[in-house]
C-alpha cells in the first residue's frame, strides 16, 4: 500500500508541477512573442530596444531563481543574467567584443554549475567520450576556418585571440554538459553553439545565410529555454530524490 501510495504521489507531483512550470514559461514565451513581432534587429540601438532583446532571457531567470533560489544566482541564474547583458551589448554593434565578453562568462558560470553535485554523472561511456571528442574536433576545425576571414576585419588583432578563446570556453561549457546526461542541457549546449557558429558566419562575410537573424535568435532563445528547463528538471529530481529517501528511512 505504501508503494502505491508514493506512486500516486509521484503522479500528482508531476502533474502540477507540469502545470506550474507552463505558467512560469508564459512571460518568456510572450516576450519572444513581442520582440519578433517587433523585430527590433531592423529598429535603432536604444535602451529599450535592449531591454525587449533581454526581456526573454531575464524571464527566464525567474523561472530558475523561482524553483532553485538565491543560490541559482551563482548558478543557470547568473549565467542567464550575464547573457542578458550579452543581449543588451550587442544592440549596439561597436559593444560586440564586451557582449562576447558577457556570454564567455555566462558560459564559464555554466561550466561550473555542470560540475556541481547535483549533475553528478557517472562513468563515462565510450560514446560520450566519442561525443567530446566530436565536439572538441568541430571548435577546432571551425575556429581554423574562421581565422583567415578574422584577420581581413580592421579589428583583426583583437578578434583572432577573442573568438578563439571564446570558442575554447564554450566547447568547455558543451563539454561538461554532456557530462550531466541531462538531455535538455546537451542539447541546449549544441543549439546554443550552431547559433553562435551562424553569427560568426554572417558576420564575418564566410557565408551569406538569408533570415539569418531569425536562425540566431529562435536558436538562442531556444538554447537558453533548454538549460534553464533542465536545471529545473536537475532541481526537481534532486527535491524528489530527497522525499524518497526520507520516506525510506
Amino acid at each position: 500500500m505504501d508503494i502505491l501510495e508514493t506512486s500516486a504521489f509521484d503522479r500528482r507531483q508531476r502533474r502540477n508541477t507540469t502545470c506550474v512550470l507552463f505558467l512560469y514559461l508564459l512571460p518568456f514565451f510572450a516576450s519572444c512573442a513581442i520582440y519578433f513581432y517587433l523585430w527590433i534587429p531592423d529598429s535603432a540601438p536604444s535602451l529599450l530596444a535592449a531591454g525587449i532583446k533581454a526581456s526573454p532571457i531575464l524571464s527566464l531567470v525567474l523561472l530558475v531563481f523561482s524553483y532553485n533560489g538565491g543560490r541559482s544566482l551563482v548558478g543557470v541564474a547568473g549565467g542567464l543574467l550575464l547573457s542578458a547583458g550579452g543581449d543588451c551589448c550587442l544592440i549596439w554593434p561597436e559593444l560586440f567584443i564586451h557582449g562576447m565578453a558577457c556570454f564567455a562568462l555566462a558560459h564559464v558560470v555554466y561550466s561550473i554549475t555542470f560540475l556541481s553535485s547535483r549533475y553528478s554523472a557517472t562513468s563515462s561511456s565510450f560514446s560520450f567520450f566519442f561525443l567530446y571528442l566530436i565536439l572538441w574536433l568541430f571548435g577546432i576545425g571551425i575556429y581554423a576556418y574562421l581565422v583567415p576571414f578574422l584577420r581581413l576585419d580592421p579589428e583583426a588583432d583583437v578578434l583572432v585571440p577573442a573568438i578563439g578563446g571564446y570558442m575554447f570556453i564554450i566547447v568547455i561549457m558543451a563539454t561538461l554538459a554532456a557530462r550531466t546526461r541531462q538531455p535538455l542541457i546537451l542539447l541546449g549546449s549544441l543549439v546554443f553553439m550552431a547559433s553562435d557558429l551562424t553569427i560568426a558566419l554572417t558576420k564575418f562575410d564566410v557565408l551569406q545565410v538569408e533570415y539569418k537573424k531569425h536562425i540566431i535568435m529562435i536558436t538562442y532563445y531556444l538554447a537558453q529555454l533548454m538549460i534553464a528547463l533542465g536545471d529545473v528538471k536537475a532541481v526537481l529530481k534532486e527535491t524528489a530524490d530527497d522525499i524518497h529517501k526520507w520516506k525510506r528511512s
